[in-house]
């Protein structure tokens, strides 16, 4: 689907894409601000508080009532992590007008709430409400603090800390539980207003309105909005090679059943490469996808894991392969890994198997046109990227991935970081099983990633 570009506002971008095949709406509005580790936190619980309430509608029960009224309209805070760029806004999904009864005006209505909400919050004394920012700041450590629970995404992200401890990328989007506790209503209030004056910003909007009146009204809308010196000097430092000669090594233990095996690669110069389609082709054949390498041949056919995948960070370049093995296989499978991955380097793969790889990208790739939020998604980061390509201009550029162009990447690869989590002698774990049977299905499908997720 083709996307047009105005600017709205000084730095203040529309993405628009008409679409009628969908019977609502979809509009996201995102400040895009640079990911340090001292501001981290304070920007990812920022979009939850002012999410609060708008000077119209000053609580969640009258801010839930309005958007009732507005025939069920949704809006969620949102907080994304593209490489070293901090996204945060919110996404709102609506009906379309032309299903409404005449004159309802939902489009205008829903759009006004929705900036509202980033440009009028709730607020007492012109300060943001020390109850709301409390209430949230509880919410925000709770989830930091539960994500051990879930030995997956906290072994990923341990990983994740350790390979990148020297860049801010290590952060996260919603930074570190114990940055939270530093968070006060007066501070978040500063930074607030600091990120609306500086701050680029990219609103994307796909529907059936007109063009000129999705302009029109969004001028309106954000016409309050405080623009001071924008702050266009935001990026991701890219590393090409690893910290180290030797990959560093990272062992932890708890109470588990099932050991983590998490290993994290530098992609190398293939990630300058103005085409990046043969890094999600080559991960796909690796360990994305249910006809990978990894998945074929460690699970199924050796039966050496529970489950494994790999996904790699496109803005970040990074590569990342995690596993649930039991942990006296933990070296068995580490040498299997990296044994598959320079078989890909030398060229030890058919061509039906580089062809279901890429074919997976591109069903992939098109399926964005299915879904507003994807769109929304690719939007961003083409955005960011300063291109201008649509899903059938990438699916074309995944076709047309050769074997040569795969090797080169695999062999341009350098590991980093591995990282074990293990048992502990007390193993009395309830999140884990120790009878568990490898899955029947891939976990996570093809995933090279745009932005990063816990």
């Amino acid at each position: 689907m083709a996307v047009t570009r105005h600017e709205i506002l000084p730095g203040v971008w529309l993405s628009y894409c008409y679409a009628d095949r969908f019977k609502t709406s979809y509009m996201s509005l995102h400040l895009l601000t640079q990911l340090r580790r001292e501001t981290a936190a304070l920007n990812g619980i920022l979009p939850s508080v002012l999410y609060r309430g708008t000077a119209l509608y000053p609580d969640m029960e009258k801010l839930s009532a309005r958007m009732e009224e507005l025939y069920g309209a949704s809006i969620t805070p949102s907080v994304r992590q593209l490489g070293e760029i901090q996204c945060i806004g919110f996404g709102a999904g609506f009906p379309e007008e032309s299903f409404l009864p005449a004159g309802a005006d939902e489009f205008r209505q829903t759009v006004a709430l929705l900036t509202d909400l980033l440009l009028h919050p709730a607020t007492k004394g012109g300060l943001l409400q020390q109850p709301y920012v409390e209430s949230e700041k509880q919410k925000l450590s709770e989830m930091l603090q539960s994500i051990v629970n879930d030995k997956r995404a906290y072994s990923f992200m341990r990983c994740r800390e350790e390979m990148c401890c020297f860049e801010d990328y290590a952060a996260g989007r919603f930074g570190k539980a114990e940055d939270v506790d530093d968070i006060h209503y007066k501070k978040l209030t500063r930074q607030y207003r600091h990120l609306l004056e500086t701050c680029p910003v990219e609103v994307f909007y796909c529907g059936r309105e007109n063009e000129k009146t999705v302009l029109s009204v969004l001028k309106d809308c954000l016409s309050t909005m405080p623009r001071g010196e924008i702050d266009y000097d935001i990026g991701t430092d890219i590393r090409l090679n690893a910290v180290e000669a030797q990959p560093r090594y990272c062992q932890e233990s708890m109470p588990v059943t099932q050991a983590r095996l998490v290993i994290g690669w530098r992609i190398g110069e293939s990630i300058d490469w103005e085409n990046r389609s043969p890094i999600t082709v080559f991960n796909a054949l690796f360990g994305a996808s249910a006809v990978s390498k990894l998945f074929l041949h460690i699970r199924e056919k050796l039966g050496l894991c529970y489950e494994i995948a790999s996904s790699a960070d496109l803005r970040k370049g990074l590569l990342f392969v995690t596993a649930g093995i039991d942990e006296d296989k933990a070296e068995t499978v580490k040498t299997e890994i990296f044994s598959q991955l320079d078989m890909i380097s030398r060229g030890i793969f058919t061509e039906e198997e580089m062809e279901a790889a890429r074919a997976i990208c591109v069903g992939d790739t098109l399926s964005i046109n299915d879904s507003q939020r994807a769109l929304a998604s690719f939007s961003l980061v083409r955005a960011l990227e300063g291109t201008d390509f649509t899903p059938e201009d990438s699916a074309q550029m995944l076709r047309e991935v050769t074997k040569e162009d795969i090797m080169a990447v695999a062999s341009g690869i350098e590991c980093d970081m591995i990282y074990l989590l293990s048992g502990s002698d007390d193993r009395d774990d309830p999140d884990e099983d120790a009878s568990a049977e490898p899955q029947d299905s891939l976990e996570g499908g093809n995933s090279t990633t745009d932005d990063q997720e816990f």
